[in-house]
């Protein structure tokens, strides 16, 4: 497999005459079951609100879907069948690219068969149902091996109160006054943006709309539009800080989700004409990568001590701020961010049925560092989400990991795996 990655890593830049699949006896190809493909993704979609995260397809694919969707065993059936029909056609002689995009259609139907599975009643363990998922297994570990960092911390922040009290207090004084979000969220996509073009070309139309909203188990989203559009949205809820507003900026925009998708279309939609990315399944090894690299771009777009040089220079002012104690906050997220696996154990535990809500929103708090309020609204996220969880902290180290092995420029590094059909299992060394 990584021989045909690393094949298919030098096409990137190919045009719309990518060679095709031989197809099978019947006539049947890559183009036909990527229609059907998408086809069945539509129709889950009506099965589960949430399922489709994103479509720029024909909007009569849309609408058939919404008029007649198969019943779940009806689509359960359809999945094997376009296994099936994968597993027959040859790519012998077609090349890497091809070759990836029949692992990619294959992958995504068995991701699909599972989600259907769990939606006729089917239950999973937290590590099994992540694999069958996203294709990556995470490691569970004990919520102990996470206390030498809650050390390390109580050390950073000595005094009286919970641990989890000390840090929000702490915090408290970088929180981004709400009148002043929206000047400081726009300082912060538009630096995110202006790093990113400095290394990847986007669209030429390419753009967002950004809106504050309320009652969300996210932070933030972005709803993907197609041509090269997005809007964003940021929970106001909960109180938004400084580095907070650089992370958004990122994970949602640049090089984020948005370029993501963005190049996602150009690349395989508009270019190849390959439709099956023209849809986006959430619960899909598509999501792997999305989250991961979107984390990932974070500490691309801002490396080393260059997100704190840029909230004192920029966002501090803008939010009217004090600086004083930057460095320490500094300090805190790096530690804060070795602890983001332990709510993986926490999930596994709670879904399992081995702790109750109460113990659960209890052990987050401790090892997530978050007030109670926090730590019921990021549940909220594990009730509606479950095992998506691991794409986020597990997934960004897995994309920088594979993207720092392809060479010492990181952005085209990234850039490869933003206009690719590269799958989760691809990633792992």
């Amino acid at each position: 497999m990584r021989a045909i990655v690393i094949s298919l890593l030098c096409l990137l830049g190919a045009c719309a005459t990518v060679p095709t699949a031989t197809p099978d006896a019947s006539g049947d190809s890559l183009d036909l079951i990527a229609r059907d493909y998408v086809a069945l993704i539509l129709e889950i979609g009506e099965r589960e609100e949430g399922y489709v995260d994103a479509y720029y397809g024909p909007p009569e694919w849309a609408a058939a879907a919404e008029a007649d969707p198969r019943t779940v065993p009806q689509l359960i059936q359809g999945a094997a069948s376009l296994t099936e029909r994968l597993e027959a056609v040859s790519t012998a002689g077609a090349g890497p690219a091809v070759a990836q995009r029949k692992a990619y259609l294959l992958a995504h139907v068995s991701s699909a068969a599972a989600r259907l599975r769990m939606l006729s009643g089917e239950k999973m363990s937290f590590a099994d149902e992540a694999e069958a998922l996203f294709g990556v297994r995470p490691e569970l570990r004990p919520l102990s091996s996470y206390d030498p960092v809650l050390a390390e911390i109580d050390a950073l922040l000595p005094g009286s109160g919970t641990l989890a009290e000390r840090v929000t207090a702490f915090k408290s004084h970088y929180v981004i006054p709400k009148d002043r979000l929206q000047v400081v969220m726009d300082a912060a996509i538009a630096e995110c943006r202006r790093r990113t073009v400095q290394h990847i070309a986007l669209p030429a139309n390419e753009n967002f709309t950004l809106a504050f909203v309320g009652d969300k188990p996210w932070s933030g989203y972005n709803y993907y539009q197609g041509d090269a559009r997005s809007k964003i949205e940021i929970n106001a809820d909960f109180p938004i800080y400084t580095e907070r507003a650089i992370d958004l900026g990122c994970h949602e925009g640049y090089p984020g989700h948005h370029v993501y998708n963005a190049l996602l279309e150009k690349t395989f939609v508009d270019e190849r004409g390959w439709v099956e990315m023209s849809v986006y399944p959430l619960f899909s090894p598509m999501s792997f990568v999305a989250e991961g690299s979107a984390n990932y771009g974070i500490d691309l777009a801002f490396p080393g001590d260059e997100g704190l040089a840029f909230e004192r220079e920029v966002l501090f002012p803008l939010a009217g701020l004090d600086p004083s104690t930057a460095e320490k906050k500094a300090q805190l997220a790096a530690l804060t961010r070795q602890l983001a696996r332990a709510e993986y154990t926490i999930a596994d535990d709670y879904l399992a049925g081995r702790i109750d809500r109460d113990a659960a929103i209890e052990q987050l708090m401790k090892y997530s560092l978050a007030d109670r309020a926090k730590a019921t609204q990021r549940l909220r996220f594990i009730d509606t989400y479950r095992s998506y969880i691991i794409n986020y902290g597990l997934g960004r180290d897995v994309v920088q990991a594979w993207v720092e092995r392809q060479g010492p420029d990181h952005w085209q590094g990234m850039e490869t795996l933003l206009s690719s059909q590269i799958l989760p299992v691809d990633l792992v060394e």
